[in-house]
């Protein structure tokens, strides 16, 4: 069968050929087609013959990879189509007409990466002339996501040859991918003495394309922070796409040329008793081991535990550099700030008489600004390292404390104390040296009296008009004596409080006048009174009820009579007359149409009882 198929061709080629020189046929094919790997591919191929063709062969022919020799892999006349038997083709391609156009499209399924090479379309009009077109068929698969890796371990400034420092890999691509370098946004491009890029490229059994590409790199110190990454750049059918990998970042050591020292702890200004915390850090990396001039210290950190102001200087603290061997220091001054205890003039306790004065003292020494406030019972009495009290009374006696603060260090406080003793006379609590009452006869009365003084004073009683009395309280505090004694009023009587101490006395008096209870028959007579007085109230409410009600008419006992001098709707005279007593006229003045008889005009208001104080 197939010598037969080639017999007929190699005859037609033969009548193409003579007739060729007579007849021509244009040809149109595109350069190329491009697919992705899998995907279907079609390939047109149009012609036109300048005379009207009667048959027309057309065959398909691919380029062997590596040669330029050619294989069938399709034959198609008026009569019949033929896939070619045994190739890579068969089963994968068909070959239809394109619509209304002369030319045929030839349609490869699940297009392969040994797809990729030239397709030959050859048309045979017979006397109508014969033509050829190829077109180039290119495969794309991208290739995966890209893999970049830094290296690990630290790389110095001071190696004198660009080091390796990162690699990036895309596996399995076609066509063969690039690899550009980055480092933050800027492409890296391959400089003699300060950076390589040593590029490997590998045909995969399965026709990918994997390429490793490693990035060898003269860091400095400004690389420390420096961000690398690598760009894969591949083809597809639309054009070059690429695809950026993660970013890294490399360990770059280089020596220490700056070192800062610095307070870590505490916050703000550093007082006696502190712990203070000092950090030293230098610009190399890795940090070189440190040393105080000082104290000794692990590794970077320096703690003075419980300081004073003997602690306060200049601190430094050093580095040696294994790289370069140099010394590199960095200092800072403490001050450690203090207040001593407070000192009061005069010590402890102070004593004046009634009436003296005395400037009291409160010093401190502090190397910061001071403020002293003085207080007497919690209550402030005055601002100022000095206070002043004048002309002393017994109020004047008692504690005086100072504070003293340091407001930009609020840690810092101190305080003493003077106490104020005021000696002189006794002096009674009360300004009223003399009372005087009013107390019912039998009846007993508490006479209380306070005296301040210094010494203490005793207290004594003189009571003249009673027998009956008795001191019921003596109670003696700091500054004062209270004495309480209880007297049985009957009659008039007079008590003196008398007290007193070394210096002097202090007396005050009470004036009791005794008044007698009222008596018994007194009390009977007013008890009746008041009785009588609430009967009458009845006895007239009752009378007035009555008369209202019309039980009680008027005239009924006696003689009633009725003037009327001015006949007016305005104005009533009504005179009453009994036969016993005449009784006042009364006159009541009416509302201008009122119709209401004189009974409705009259009425009597009961009689109120007295009020009685007893």
């Amino acid at each position: 069968m197939k010598k037969k198929h080639f017999y007929n061709a190699t005859l037609m080629v033969v009548l193409c050929l003579f007739f060729a020189a007579w007849a021509k046929v244009d040809m149109t094919m595109e350069e190329s087609v491009e697919v992705y790997l899998g995907d279907i591919a079609d390939i047109p191929c149009q012609y036109v013959f300048s005379e009207q063709a009667r048959a027309v062969m057309i065959q398909w022919f691919v380029r062997n990879p590596g040669s330029s020799s050619r294989e069938r892999i399709y034959y198609g006349d008026n009569t019949q189509q033929i896939v070619d038997d045994g190739t890579e083709f068969t089963g994968r391609i068909t070959v239809s007409d394109i619509g209304d156009q002369e030319g045929v499209l030839l349609t490869i399924q699940d297009v392969q990466l040994t797809d990729e090479r030239e397709f030959f379309c050859q048309v045979n009009g017979m006397a109508a002339g014969n033509g050829e077109g190829k077109t180039h068929l290119r495969v794309f698969d991208p290739p995966e996501a890209s893999v970049i890796e830094g290296v690990h371990a630290g790389i110095s400034v001071t190696n004198e040859l660009p080091s390796r420092i990162a690699s990036c890999e895309a596996r399995n691509s076609f066509p063969k991918p690039n690899i550009t370098w980055y480092r933050d946004s800027s492409p890296l491009t391959p400089t003699h003495g300060q950076i390589n890029v040593v590029t490997l490229v590998t045909r995969e059994s399965s026709g990918f394309y994997t390429v490793q590409s490693e990035l060898q790199y003269k860091v400095a110190k400004e690389d420390k922070d420096a961000l690398f990454s690598c760009e894969v750049s591949y083809y597809v059918p639309e054009g070059v796409r690429t695809a950026k990998s993660k970013v890294i970042n490399i360990t770059v050591h280089f020596p220490t040329t700056i070192i800062e020292l610095w307070k870590e702890s505490p916050q703000g200004l550093v007082k006696e008793g502190d712990t203070v915390e000092l950090r030293c850090q230098g610009d190399g990396n890795p940090p070189p081991p440190f040393t105080f001039n000082r104290e000794q210290a692990s590794d970077d950190t320096l703690v003075l535990r419980e300081v004073i102001r003997g602690d306060s200087g200049v601190y430094q603290c050093r580095s040696l550099d294994l790289d370069t061997y140099e010394q590199v220091t960095g200092d800072m001054q403490l001050t450690i700030h203090y207040l001593d205890p407070a000192v009061v003039v005069p010590k402890d306790s102070e004593i004046l008489l009634k009436g003296e004065s005395l400037t009291a003292t409160c010093n401190a020494l502090s190397s910061l600004e001071t403020a002293t406030v003085w207080f007497k019972n919690r209550q402030q009495v005055g601002k100022g390292h000095m206070l002043f009290l004048q002309d002393a009374t017994y109020d004047t006696a008692g504690e005086y404390v100072c504070e003293v603060t340091v407001s930009s260090l609020p840690g810092l406080h101190t305080s003493g104390s003077v106490h104020i003793i005021v000696q002189g006379a006794p002096q009674m609590k009360d300004a009223d040296r003399e009372v005087e009452m009013d107390e019912g006869t039998g009846k007993w009365v508490n006479l209380s009296c306070e005296a301040h003084a210094h010494p203490l004073p005793t207290i004594s009683w003189t009571v003249t008009g009673s027998q009956s009395w008795r001191e019921v309280l003596t109670r003696a505090t700091e500054h004062s004596t209270i004495s309480v004694v209880s007297v049985k009023v009957t009659s008039d009587i007079t008590a003196f409080c008398n007290a007193t101490n070394d210096i002097g006395t202090e007396t005050k008096s009470f004036s009791i006048r005794a008044s007698k209870p009222p008596s018994e028959g007194n009390g009977v007579i007013i008890v009746v009174i008041i009785l009588c007085i609430l009967l009458l109230a009845i006895l007239g409410s009752v009378l007035y009820f009555l008369h209202k009600k019309g039980k009680i008419p008027c005239g009924r006992s006696g003689k009633q009579e009725i003037t009327k001098e001015n006949p007016n709707k305005d104005d009533i005279v009504v005179e009453m007359k009994t036969n016993t007593k005449t009784e006042d006229a009364r006159l009541l003045k009416g509302v201008n149409g009122d119709k209401n008889g004189p009974s409705d005009q009259f009425f009597a208001t009961p009689p109120h009882p007295p009020t009685i104080q007893g």
